[in-house]
């Protein structure tokens, strides 16, 4: 390896230690101020809301572990510090990827991480005002009534996670039919054909990552058939042929900006 790939190699070491680090500090700010109002406690509370309102009036959670009441309430404002830094660190995640990405795939890469976000964030949203409500009704429903139901907090954090990143993951649907489009690596015509074996997958993976309840797996397979539905619409409006002008004006404004960004490389490189 030459000093200039030594050198340029280090550069982008070095430039991807202090991308993470601004991320960690964002988040570390956002935990310190969600830590100061409205508190861990209060943070928690509000995750519990739908298992609470489903439990025997007078009934509370409990915490088993010597330090579960504080570090649960902790890891969920983590959590949360997360989600709300998310756009920043993304950022910096497409700051860092960004000089190496040809005109054509800047173009494409911004609005997919948008979107992308969005539906994570609207899964989770989905799963935490209308899925968890109606599953922890019904499951206390079939609760005897000889016993006095009483969650682990640490318990309900771990089952809250795994709902929260399968229908996060779930509603990505969309954006992964789009970019395998996108890419050439299926057609619509063959997103078309593979909808019936789609409907029966997506049936099997609620069956296997939500709780053994009707009401659960539903939440999750309809939804995903619905995205998948969404998918192909919108990979039918990314297909479209251009005309022949604009795309031929298209091709030669890329073939302009990558041998812009070409050259670029060449002189940094020196």
């Amino acid at each position: 390896m030459s000093d200039t790939q030594e050198d340029s190699f280090i550069s982008h070491l070095v430039e991807l230690r202090d991308r993470l680090l601004r991320s960690l500090i964002a988040v570390a700010v956002v935990l310190g101020g969600l830590c100061l109002y409205p508190g861990p406690g209060v943070i928690y509370d509000i995750l519990a809301a739908p298992l609470t309102s489903a439990l025997p009036e007078g009934t509370k959670m409990v915490a088993i572990g010597v330090i579960t009441p504080f570090m649960v309430p902790l890891k969920v404002t983590a959590m949360v510090a997360f989600i709300i830094a998310l756009p920043f660190i993304l950022f910096q995640a497409w700051a860092f990827i960004a000089p190496g990405l040809y005109a054509h795939e800047k173009r494409l890469g911004i609005p997919l991480i948008i979107s992308s976000t969005l539906l994570f964030v609207l899964g989770m949203s989905f799963c935490y005002f209308f899925v968890f409500g109606q599953v922890f009704h019904f499951i206390n429903s079939f609760a005897p009534k000889s016993i006095t139901p009483a969650p682990d907090i640490e318990a309900y954090l771990s089952f809250v996670m795994t709902m929260f990143l399968a229908f996060g993951i779930a509603f990505e649907v969309p954006v992964a039919l789009v970019v395998l489009v996108k890419l050439g690596v299926v057609t619509v015509e063959k997103l078309v054909e593979w909808r019936s074996y789609f409907i029966v997958g997506a049936f099997v993976v609620a069956a296997v990552v939500t709780p053994p309840d009707v009401v659960s797996q539903l939440a999750l397979a309809i939804p995903m058939c619905l995205l998948y539905e969404l998918g192909i619409l919108a990979s039918r409006f990314i297909s479209k042929p251009t005309p022949a002008v604009d795309a031929a004006a298209e091709a030669k404004m890329d073939a302009a900006m990558d041998q812009a960004e070409d050259e670029f490389r060449k002189l940094s490189g020196k």
